[in-house]
């Protein structure tokens, strides 16, 4: 039952982070609405604001609690106003954070976002600061309702966890062992998406790749053919255009999926294989169970079987012990490897994580150095690749806020099937979500522009519901983990309109 006087009440959920917590912002959106909050409207101040942070960044602690601090005033000004923190950073810092912000109201963890509402009330009836963090999993994240965020495409999760040991990375920590969905769960919630619209989605793990572990169900043997089945599942959705997935790991990268990605029409001719490092030695000492020689054969029997295959990657600079020979390897496999483009980050030391007390940590002033220097070389092979699709005729899923320079160049933005950038001459009937078809005539080291004009428009379903600004809003999908309902049921899903259609 709804407490009347939240029926006005406003929230906000400020994200950090990867697309696990984008995924969970909309989660956490989601059960707010049940609970009867009403989103703010850009530039209101909200009544309820929710922190969904990260802990991978350095900063990340300096920046939560900075905006706090702004918060802080405003909150003595308006009686009755809520400030929540949740996700890895409240999962990690637990008490620490009433204890540095002691006007946050609630602090949740990874393992139990559900709990939001109640905590809420509970603060608001004691008057003072709840603070929960559980060490298991309450519920999969998609047995919660979810208010999505674009009409046009949206994540699926399919596992929450990591049962990998890289000694850089907090995130097993944080978000414990894997655990994975039942098929048949993650496909009622794609079609429940396609039957709203949705043209795109993308299948969300921290390790794709290792999913049919158990389907939650630790006596129940891994599958090891469960992902590959999985996308082809996805193939046979009517009105599915486009499946992504992040993010695979190459220790368990297999060619059935590979021929699944291949021989599934809908599966995207993309690829994010995360690298970390060239250098076998620092792969050893990341605790990656794969080496270059390995990580290169993959690739190579992607592009066998997906010639046009984009294929991104992310690189750690400056890892403990890495040496300048450690760096020519990672310089060396890029320039092998030939990504389309790269996340590169800088190591920062993770409290918690085996890499932290490791000898041997590099000089900022050298990782920097080393940093500049893959820049250049990833930003010289990605203007190189993107010079090679002058010419190409390609579908655009046209997007909505993708190209921030769009006002003043008078184009429109769009994602090619294999992830890359398009800005395009549009015009005024063409909407997000919408499909068109352009050649591609200029390329840049982080996009491409085709300024030939549209060659075909197809209008969508997506493209009708983004002009009328609906967004899906997904209802709870599969079994929980003993979670208890929390608010009102959450309604119907009923289909849309027919029209035309990151370690």
């Amino acid at each position: 039952m709804i407490d009347p006087a939240q029926q006005s009440r406003t929230y906000e959920v400020r994200t950090y982070g990867c697309q696990m917590n984008v995924h969970d912002s909309e989660r956490l959106s989601g059960l707010l609405e049940d609970a009867g909050y009403v989103r703010a409207d850009g530039g209101e101040q909200a009544d309820l604001v929710v922190f969904n942070t990260c802990a991978v960044r350095e900063n990340a602690d300096n920046k939560l609690y900075g905006n706090l601090s702004h918060l802080a005033p405003i909150k003595r000004e308006r009686p009755g106003m809520q400030i929540a923190v949740g996700g890895c950073l409240a999962q990690k810092d637990r008490g620490t954070v009433v204890k540095k912000a002691p006007w946050v109201d609630v602090v949740f963890g990874t393992h139990n976002i559900g709990s939001l509402p109640t905590l809420l009330e509970r603060a608001r009836h004691n008057e003072k600061a709840e603070v929960e963090i559980k060490e298991a999993l309450d519920a999969f994240p998609s047995t919660l309702p979810a208010r999505r965020e674009s009409a046009y495409a949206g994540w699926v999760s399919i596992s929450v966890g990591c049962n990998n040991t890289c000694t850089f990375c907090i995130v097993p920590s944080l978000r414990g062992k894997e655990v994975d969905r039942r098929p048949g769960d993650i496909l009622a919630e794609v079609h429940a998406l396609v039957d709203q619209g949705v043209s795109e989605v993308t299948l969300l793990g921290q390790n794709v790749n290792a999913y049919g572990v158990n389907f939650a169900d630790p006596d129940l043997p891994r599958d090891k053919g469960a992902f590959a089945d999985l996308l082809r599942a996805c193939g046979r959705i009517e009105g599915l255009e486009r499946v992504r997935f992040t993010s695979p790991h190459p220790a368990e990268f297999t060619d059935d999926v590979i021929d699944a990605m291949a021989e599934t029409p809908n599966i995207c001719p993309q690829l994010h294989m995360p690298l970390q490092s060239g250098s076998d030695t620092v792969l050893k000492d990341m605790r990656r169970s794969y080496r270059s020689t390995k990580f290169l054969g993959i690739l190579d029997r992607v592009r066998e079987r997906i010639p046009h295959a984009a294929i991104t990657t992310d690189i750690i600079v400056g890892f403990p012990g890495e040496t300048e020979e450690d760096f020519q390897a990672t310089l060396d496999v890029v320039e092998k490897a030939r990504f389309s483009s790269a996340f590169t980050f800088q190591y920062s030391i993770r409290p918690g994580t085996p890499a932290a007390d490791l000898p041997d940590q590099v000089p900022k002033q050298v990782v920097q150095e080393r940093y500049d220097r893959l820049i250049a070389l990833q930003e010289r092979i990605t203007l190189e690749e993107n010079r090679k699709q002058v010419g190409r005729r390609v579908e655009l899923l046209v997007a909505l806020g993708e190209g921030r320079k769009d006002a003043a160049t008078k184009r429109m933005s769009g994602r090619a099937r294999d992830g890359r950038l398009v800005h395009f001459a549009g015009s005024t009937d063409i909407r997000p979500g919408d499909v068109v078809e352009v050649e591609i005539t200029g390329a840049a080291p982080h996009h491409l522009v085709a300024d030939g004009g549209v060659l075909s428009h197809r209008r969508t379903r997506a493209g009708d519901n983004v002009e009328a600004s609906i967004t899906p809003v997904t209802a709870p999908v599969g079994v929980g983990l003993g979670l208890p309902p929390v608010g009102r049921p959450a309604p119907a899903v009923e289909p849309a309109a027919t029209g035309c259609s990151t370690c």
